[in-house]
């Protein structure tokens, strides 16, 4: 597997590209054809987007539920910057759940800011367990901290699963509670496996003054190779006043969508049908083959939350120490070498994430079993039964032998 370039680099190193998982699935035409029309356009958005953006975007949060107005409002280019201008503009030290996004961190380490992990519980990843985080902010303030800010994503990466609605309530209350402000990461929230599934309510829904949400169009509507994200502040003063202050960093960073993204962005976030209908497709394509990709964890021995939404599944390994140990596998480093070397793509282990590095953790994503070039997932999208094509059959059969090879493999027999 090709190693990651880290010489001569900071304090921030290689990360799955934010904002995770990517789709694996052909640029949709008809977002291609708004990028060509609007390619002669040779000035780029202003800072904070313009105002058909907003208003687009506006119209995208108030169809689930979000009210807001255009002033309430900001975009740029990816989400990583525009997490980056939301922290910058709120004082106070981070908190996480463990494990989270490999992208959040590293804007804190850039800000300068501490950062602090708080464990989520067993059901779900994306928010953190609501006793643990009041334990962590005490024990935080008692070390001398001061806990500002509190980062969810109520359908997560790198778990790939749905946080259920009281949870989110009882962890924002003891949030707001305790004087933090809540930034919702809802990247994904349009990638429900199962529309009949668990409900995902915003925390904007419940905290509305003390919520700023976040969201990257490339969770559902739009390509990761044309950064786009928008954000969604509180209405009132308060939040006048954080956005502006955002804006003023987007504007110091010269942090503006290009004419061509700006306009594909406006047009994903009005959401026509045939964007609406590749948002459904996918997310039903990658829920089939992340169900097949956790059937095989479990048949190895390892354990998974069964995966609900996104583009991936976080398989637990623990339970085959002893086998993995036998391979020269001791820790998620070493784990994400093993398991890239087996599988012939990336399986970022669970230190990226935020967890311990002796967690046998790794996140698999489900786009690598889509097919290879030069349609990567295009017939999947199509197809009847998309896990009987022989290029999505072909990737799954690669994961499960190297499961089971794992899985076979005696806990004290030798090395690799």
């Amino acid at each position: 597997m090709r190693q990651p370039v880290t010489e001569g680099r900071g304090p921030v190193r290689y990360g799955p590209q934010p904002p995770g998982p990517a789709s694996g699935l052909p640029v949709l035409p008809e977002l291609a054809d708004v990028v060509a029309a609007a390619a002669g356009s040779g000035e780029p958005a202003p800072p904070g987007g313009g105002p058909e953006l907003c208003e687009a975007a506006g119209g995208y949060w108030r169809r689930r539920g979000v009210h807001c107005g255009p002033n309430d409002l900001a975009a740029a280019p990816g989400a990583p910057v525009l997490l980056s201008a939301i922290i910058a503009a709120h004082d106070g030290d981070l908190l996480l759940p463990r494990p989270c996004p490999a992208w959040w961190a590293p804007q804190a380490r850039l800000l300068g800011r501490p950062a602090y992990h708080v464990p989520v519980p067993a059901e779900c990843g994306g928010v953190p367990d609501p006793y643990a985080l009041l334990e962590t902010i005490r024990r935080v303030r008692a070390e001398g901290g001061r806990p500002g800010l509190l980062l969810v994503s109520v359908a997560d990466d790198p778990t790939g699963t749905a946080a259920p609605p009281e949870l989110v309530r009882e962890a924002c209350e003891a949030a707001v509670g305790e004087g933090l402000h809540i930034v919702s990461d809802e990247t994904w929230r349009d990638t429900a496996h199962d529309p009949g599934g668990t409900v995902l309510v915003s925390p904007s829904e419940m905290c509305p003054e003390d919520t700023t949400v976040l969201a990257d169009l490339a969770g559902a509507l739009a390509p990761a190779a044309w950064p786009a994200a928008v954000a969604r502040f509180p209405a009132g003063e308060r939040g006048a006043r954080w956005r502006a202050d955002a804006l003023d960093r987007l504007t110091a960073l010269g942090a503006q969508l290009a004419a061509p993204v700006a306009a594909a962005a406006t047009h994903a976030l009005r959401e026509p049908a045939p964007v609406a209908a590749r948002a459904a497709a996918s997310a039903a394509l990658h829920g089939r083959v992340a169900a097949a990709a956790h059937r095989t964890v479990l048949a190895s021995g390892g354990l998974a939350r069964p995966p609900q939404a996104g583009r991936c599944l976080y398989a637990d390994l623990t339970p085959l120490r002893g086998q993995l140990a036998a391979r020269g596998v001791t820790d998620a480093m070493e784990l994400e070498e093993y398991l890239g070397e087996g599988l012939g793509f990336p399986a970022p282990g669970g230190h990226r994430f935020g967890d311990d590095l002796g967690a046998l953790r790794v996140r698999l994503d489900t786009a690598p079993l889509l097919g290879a070039p030069p349609d990567p997932g295009g017939r999947a999208l199509t197809a009847d039964d998309p896990l009987e094509l022989p290029e999505v059959a072909a990737a799954l059969d690669r994961l499960a032998a190297a499961f089971h090879e794992l899985h076979r493999t005696p806990a004290n027999g030798a090395g690799r």
